[in-house]
C-alpha cells in the first residue's frame, strides 16, 4: 500500500472526512494532498478517470476535488459517473476560464468550481464550506404533494422521483431550517456556497429556479419558495405567500 493510502486509512478509521483528489499534475496533486492532510482530512489521489472510479468505490470519499482536464476522460463525464455512485460532494478544478464551462459545471450540480491558478488557503476554505453546509434536522420534508427526501437527495411528487444535486439539497435545507424568514442572496452565497465576500453571480438564482421547477406545481407562481424584494427568498411550509 502506498504511504498516502496508509495515512488515509488511519485517518478514516478515526472518523475524519475523506477527500479524493483527481489531478494528473503531480506537483499540484502533492500540494493539494499535503494541504488537505494538514487540515485533518483523509486523502487519496487519482491521476486519471480509471483510478478515480476505482478509488471512489473503495475509499468512499465525502468530497472529490475533480480536475476537468484528465488524460483518459472528460471531467464532466467522470462527474456523472461519480455522482451516480452516491451523494459525494464535488468541487471542479480547471484551467479553463470560459464562462460556458463554469455554467455547465454548476448546472449539472457541482458544489463549487475553482479556476486555476488558485490560492490554496481559499481552496481549503471552500472545501470546509462545502462539507459544513447547513442541513435540516429531518430526513424528510413534506411540502404540498411533494416530499423532499434529504437522505436520498430527491423530490417525490405524484409517485415520480426527481433527483436533487447536493447543492440543491443544501439550499432547500438551509431555507427549511429558517422557514418563514427572509434569507438574502448574500447569506446563501456565504453560508451555502462558501464565498467570504459576495461575488457578482447568478448561482443562487439558478439554484432557486431549478428547485422551483422540481418542487412547485407552477414554477412561475411558486407556493413554497418565494422571492422577497431586496434579493431574498423565503420558504413557507403551508404554501402561503411570504
Amino acid at each position: 500500500m502506498r504511504p498516502q493510502s496508509q495515512r488515509s486509512a488511519v485517518l478514516a478509521r478515526q472518523g475524519q472526512k475523506r477527500v479524493l483528489v483527481v489531478e494528473d499534475d503531480d506537483a499540484l496533486a502533492r500540494v493539494l494532498c499535503d494541504s488537505l492532510v494538514i487540515e485533518g482530512f483523509a486523502v487519496e489521489r487519482a491521476s486519471d478517470g480509471g483510478e478515480a472510479t476505482r478509488f471512489a468505490a473503495a475509499f468512499h470519499p465525502d468530497l472529490v476535488l475533480l480536475d476537468l482536464m484528465l488524460p483518459d476522460t472528460s471531467g464532466f463525464e467522470l462527474f456523472g459517473a461519480l455522482r451516480r455512485r452516491g451523494a459525494t460532494a464535488i468541487i471542479m478544478l480547471t484551467a479553463r476560464g470560459q464562462k460556458s464551462d463554469k455554467l455547465r459545471g454548476l448546472k449539472i450540480g457541482a458544489d463549487d468550481y475553482v479556476t486555476k491558478p488558485f490560492d490554496i488557503d481559499e481552496l481549503m476554505a471552500r472545501v470546509h464550506a462545502v462539507l459544513r453546509r447547513a442541513r435540516t434536522n429531518v430526513e424528510v420534508l413534506a411540502l404540498g404533494d411533494a416530499t423532499i427526501d434529504f437522505a436520498q437527495q430527491c423530490i417525490v411528487r405524484r409517485g415520480r422521483s426527481v433527483p436533487l444535486s447536493r447543492r440543491e439539497c443544501e439550499v432547500i435545507s438551509y431555507l427549511a431550517a429558517r422557514h418563514d424568514r427572509v434569507v438574502y442572496r448574500d447569506e446563501l452565497l456565504r453560508e451555502v456556497w462558501g464565498y467570504p465576500e459576495s461575488p457578482i453571480t447568478r448561482s443562487v438564482d439558478h439554484a432557486i429556479a431549478r428547485l422551483r421547477k422540481k418542487l412547485e406545481a407552477d414554477p412561475h407562481h411558486p407556493r413554497f419558495i418565494h422571492t422577497v424584494h431586496g434579493n431574498g427568498y423565503c420558504l413557507t411550509f403551508n404554501g402561503g405567500r411570504a
